[in-house]
């Protein structure tokens, strides 16, 4: 499906003098194009979707040629060229993505959130593939929600807020402005002062350590293994969680994170193993009766009611709560009713408390920043009263400043509900500065669980998952030992 053009109501853009808006197929006037979530043909191999790349050209040598180049600066590809973009990891979908745009022989190359979703051994890779890129002559411009990312790709930065240009000039300019680096979108959510995520000093790691040794487990993972057709993507995991304890599962893409996450929560069924919550065997229950036991996930993608206040969302998202259920009782406003839509109304309130949310509470959820829409459906979430929260990537696409102040967020969300919560995130300053411990996943295999520093510090993690590119580590902030 074609998306719909947006056409600016006044203004340019000009490519090499020309004014590009309003033209049917920027394309031909040398603008190569990755969006946020990439248009490969899924079930084409990779030899056929880089085929579809030289679209512009008629010339068998020069598409040769082209290939030949392509294979220079994304030699992965060459590896998979006969599989389909289906069984890429993320990582790869993106270089491949990237490698049809370049295919296009273009002047200008936009991505659209480079490191969106991907580990930090990923976007190192891709930052290295950029920046290749560059030097063949292309000029890139890069959207990004991480600050660390985009400085250590920029020459020059750009920097908006609500449609409108803060700072416009050299990425070493930028890190002398702190009021717009530090410009929390999520008031409240923690005081950012050296660029980290405030985390749990020893002493507070210690007492969470004995409080957990104590605790007894809630949900149970035995040898679960789950495959699609030759490709293990859960291989034998087992581990336990205990009540209150906050777990990070981190891994390279194509580990089986998600796919872990879809059997816990009732919506993938493994080949093999057995899933337990509250010492009751849930294997083969769907994830509605998951749900009702107050076992939820969060998706990745926020999906809220654009035409909805904040507060409206709320109570859309209590309605489960209400007491009183009568189309009658409600229609002539009897007590019984009102009582009930009253109690609704204070839960909601409550939630909007917590999460800090007061200052938003009467604007639409489409006007809201990705971070707070995030923070929305996370308040969503919570209105059915979790008692395991299972996360997936709470930070993706959201402003680093927004990622910044969701480790203090989290934190308070897990103390004031007392939930347990697992937690998918590329983001190693958030992850660790949230979780008790770390379980570290690779090929569907368990690597490694224990403390953050311990798991960080793993010659394994850092091989497999990590990587050495700086910024691609600390996406947000700075990573603590």
């Amino acid at each position: 499906m074609r998306r719909p053009r947006v056409v600016p109501t006044a203004g340019q853009a000009q490519v090499a003098g020309v004014d590009v808006v309003r033209q049917p197929a920027v394309a031909r006037r040398g603008i190569g194009v990755v969006p946020q979530r990439n248009t490969l043909d899924r079930s084409l191999s990779v030899r056929d979707n880089l085929l579809l790349g030289n679209w512009l050209t008629d010339d068998p040598a020069e598409v040769r040629r082209a290939m030949a180049e392509v294979f220079e600066i994304f030699p992965r590809l060459r590896e998979r060229l006969d599989e389909v973009a289906s069984s890429l990891s993320g990582g790869e979908q993106q270089q491949l993505s990237l490698a049809q745009a370049f295919l296009m022989r273009p002047k200008l190359l936009m991505i659209d959130e480079l490191s969106l979703g991907l580990s930090p051994t990923v976007v190192g890779q891709l930052l290295e593939i950029v920046k290749e890129i560059n030097r063949r002559g292309v000029a890139v411009v890069v959207v990004e929600q991480s600050v660390n990312v985009a400085l250590n790709l920029a020459d020059r930065a750009i920097f908006m807020e609500k449609g409108e240009v803060k700072f416009n000039g050299p990425t070493a300019d930028l890190l002398a402005r702190p009021d717009i680096l530090r410009a929390v979108y999520v008031k409240g959510t923690g005081a950012l002062t050296d660029g980290a995520p405030a985390s749990a000093t020893r002493a507070e790691r210690d007492r969470r350590s004995l409080e957990l040794g104590t605790a007894r487990p809630i949900l149970e993972v035995s040898d679960v293994t789950k495959r699609f057709g030759g490709i293990t993507a859960v291989d034998g995991v087992s581990f336990e969680v205990r009540e209150n304890e906050v777990l990070g599962i981190i891994g390279p893409n194509g580990s089986g994170k998600t796919t872990l996450f879809e059997i816990i929560s009732g919506f993938q069924t493994p080949d093999a193993g057995v899933i337990r919550y509250e010492g009751v065997d849930i294997t083969a229950l769907s994830a509605d009766e998951r749900s009702r036991r107050k076992l939820i996930r969060r998706f990745q993608d926020a999906r809220l009611f654009p035409s909805l206040t904040v507060f409206e969302t709320l109570l859309i998202s209590l309605d489960q709560k209400l007491e009183v259920k009568s189309t009658a009782l409600s229609a002539f406003s009897l007590p019984q009713s009102r009582r009930a839509e009253r109690r609704l109304r204070v839960r909601a309130e409550r939630l909007l408390e917590l999460l800090e949310l007061g200052a938003y509470r009467d604007k639409f959820t489409r006007e809201l920043s990705t971070g707070l829409r995030r923070i929305v459906d996370l308040a969503c979430v919570l209105a059915a009263e979790p008692r395991v929260l299972l996360l997936d990537e709470p930070s993706s696409g959201i402003a680093q400043a927004e990622a910044e102040g969701l480790a203090p967020l989290l934190r308070r969300v897990q103390f004031e509900t007392g939930c347990t919560i697992l937690i998918i995130e590329h983001d190693m300053p958030l992850i660790s500065a949230v979780s008790d411990e770390l379980l570290a996943l690779d090929r569907g295999q368990l690597v490694i669980r224990g403390t953050p520093d311990a798991v960080l510090n793993d010659e394994r993690v850092v091989t497999s998952y990590l990587g050495g590119s700086e910024a691609a580590i600390n996406r947000s902030g700075t990573l603590r030992g």
